[in-house]
């Protein structure tokens, strides 16, 4: 892997790596990195990555090559604005009350309840006061113990509503300022998707020029851009834009935005939740409409900011609010063939509703601003699905060329990019099993059905516990906690009872616990050792028929004659599952059983071979009598 990256960086060409858990792929990156003149940025998907990088790998190494380099190599982290403390809100944090911005995001509380969310915030601002006179960074991350979102928002300002250090009366102090200066000053810059994603849309004007780019997790990227480039109107939002401007624009202006908020609002208590397939309903578009027109007419009325104003930030949020929601009313107006338009709906009877709008693809983008004037290195556990990079590649917008008959699985290029799979130091098929109950009845309706919950507690009685439950719902994962209680003695776990890290926590320590949880489980979880020697998925991880933008993704496809399934759901499937699998095996001395209790993974015609082509080469069985006696061997070791 170093010496590819190293050619790669040679020959300017883009490369994406496979490498599997346990590789030491982040070492396997960062070693080249070393050698480029100028920042490389390091983009991650998880905050956890991100720490592990910046905590240890980056140490160490720095430590490491010091003697051969003659000097210590510099790092930075970048985070978005809005993780860093602002002095000038700061400043007037104390005057925000429950009409201004403290609970915008929040649902009212109930009456009485005012005096006793200030205070209690108030406190937390007053530690974040004395925090702000000893803190060097101003990094959020760094207040310990921690502060609640709300309290934070009032003394943090979201990249759109900053004036600039030039127009800031703060500016020559302001801490995200000096995050970014050190950034350039740094060797290696680590990052997130989602600020990288921010940082193309913007035309690259954060991230610090580089010429090696280095994305990790990057089956997670082109999500990323996606909810980027995905924008939403909601009648709190429109609200909210009243508010803040309502001393700056003229008392039409301000009726005509409350009379919006209440168009937007009555229309959507008429539509379903869901993809607008055929564009905004007439009563919807009007409302938007007048959106659109009374935003514009807002920020007529509040004009330019100018160097005297006596309120540049307050001025800048306003503006901010009301641009951001003109450019949203006219990108729904157009109707346009790129974008999907869908409306969110709580499940709380009177909770959110927004209409949102989001591309339909964004390989484009990436093709378009990803690789520009730098090589990239892309990098993840599961960038071969099916046995192939093709699919993955044309998602991150490069071009592949049609393979060859010889080339049915492997390395795969194209114009300006090459492939590499490094393999992974683990013996799959000595180390696991991976099981699909073929017996059982295809699954149906949502929820867990008896004879996966019967064979559930077949499995996890012969080991005793130890097992990590993966759910495609949570009525799933509620209803095999229940049935695991009800029937055994064993600790049963289950997501949302408890916080993640927590539960996790308890997941390691207690060893003949279970844990079962959604689809943030099946990331999230590292827990090499005895602990997790049984991870069971109840069924294929296919996005559901609500999602909106599969769906609309996988129409586009058969619309152009192809087959949506095949192209959009079942390589979301694959690397979903790709990932929950991988949940087993994190260390050399792993050892356990993946139970897959969808039939279709060995039914299926063309996808299911699909499907276990794209997971690790685990010891391949359908017989219950193998998966059980395997775990009871495991038990009694």
């Amino acid at each position: 892997m170093v010496e590819a990256i190293a050619k790669a960086v040679k020959d300017k060409e883009h490369l994406l790596v496979q490498a599997g858990t346990g590789t030491g792929k982040s070492l396997g990156y960062l070693t080249p990195a070393l050698l480029v003149d100028g920042p490389v940025v390091v983009s991650t998907a998880t905050l956890a990555l991100q720490n592990q990088l910046v905590e240890h790998d980056l140490p160490r190494l720095a430590d490491a090559v010091q003697p051969v380099l003659g000097r210590k190599p510099t790092f930075a982290v970048l985070k978005g604005r809005h993780h860093y403390l602002c002095a000038a809100k700061l400043e007037h944090a104390d005057e925000e009350g429950p009409t201004d911005t403290l609970f915008d995001a929040e649902p009212a509380p109930k009456a009485g309840q005012w005096l006793g969310e200030g205070a209690r915030l108030g406190k937390q601002i007053l530690r974040i006061r004395k925090w702000s006179e000893k803190t060097q960074t101003g990094d959020r991350d760094e207040l310990d113990p921690g502060v609640e979102d709300l309290a934070w928002r009032q003394v943090s300002m979201p990249a759109r509503d900053c004036v600039g250090a030039g127009r800031c009366p703060y500016g020559a102090e302001c801490f995200a300022e000096a995050s970014r200066a050190r950034a350039r000053e740094a060797d290696i810059v680590v990052t997130n998707h989602s600020l990288l994603a921010v940082d193309m849309i913007a035309g690259r004007q954060i991230v610090p020029p580089h010429k090696l780019l280095i994305v990790d997790e990057a089956h997670e990227l082109a999500d990323r851009v996606s909810s980027a480039a995905q924008a939403e109107i909601t009648p709190e939002a429109v609200e909210r834009a009243g508010r803040r401007s309502r001393t700056m624009i003229t008392p039409a202006a301000a009726e005509s935005l409350a009379e919006a908020a209440d168009a937007l609002t009555v229309s959507l208590a008429d539509i379903p939740a869901g993809r607008l397939t055929d564009g905004l309903p007439e009563r919807l578009r009007l409302a938007v409409s007048m959106i659109e027109s009374a935003t514009r007419a807002g920020l007529t009325a509040i004009g330019e900011i100018k160097a005297d104003d006596p309120d540049p930030v307050g001025k800048q949020q306003a503006k901010a609010v009301l641009d951001e929601l003109s450019t949203t009313s006219q990108r729904l107006l157009e109707d346009n063939d790129y974008d999907v338009a869908w409306v969110e709906k709580s499940d709380m009877g009177s909770g959110r509703r927004a209409l949102v709008v989001a591309p339909l693809s964004v390989a484009g983008t990436l093709s378009e601003k990803l690789y520009a004037d730098r090589t990239v290195v892309v990098t993840s556990a599961t960038l071969t699905l099916g046995g192939r990079f093709d699919t993955v590649a044309r998602s991150l917008g490069l071009p592949v060329a049609p393979p060859s008959p010889a080339a049915a699985a492997g390395p795969a290029s194209g114009d300006g990019w090459t492939s590499l799979d490094v393999g992974s130091p683990f013996d799959y098929p000595k180390q696991g099993i991976l099981y699909v109950a073929a017996h059982l009845p295809r699954p149906q309706a949502s929820g867990l059905p008896d004879a996966a919950g019967a064979e559930l507690l077949r499995l996890v009685e012969a080991l005793g516990g130890r097992t990590l439950g993966l759910f495609s719902s949570r009525k799933a994962a509620t209803q095999a906690a229940e049935l695991l209680r009800a029937k055994t003695d064993l600790p049963i776990l289950l997501q949302g009872e408890e916080t993640l890290p927590i539960l996790v926590r308890k997941f390691k320590e207690q060893q003949d616990s279970c844990l079962f949880g959604v689809m943030s489980l099946w990331q999230g979880v590292d827990v090499p050792g005895d602990s997790c020697q049984l991870v069971v998925i109840d069924r294929l991880p296919f996005p559901r028929p609500d999602e909106p933008l599969a769906a609309a993704r996988a129409a586009a496809v058969d619309a152009s004659g192809g087959s949506g399934f095949s192209a959009v759901s079942v390589p979301i499937a694959a690397v979903r599952l790709a990932q929950g699998v991988g949940r087993l095996i994190r260390s050399t001395g792993d050892k356990g059983v993946v139970a897959v209790l969808d039939s279709r993974l060995e039914t299926a015609r063309g996808y299911g071979s699909y499907l276990r082509k794209s997971l690790p080469p685990f010891w391949y069985t359908t017989r219950p009598d193998v998966a059980e006696g395997a775990l009871r061997r495991l038990a009694n070791t």
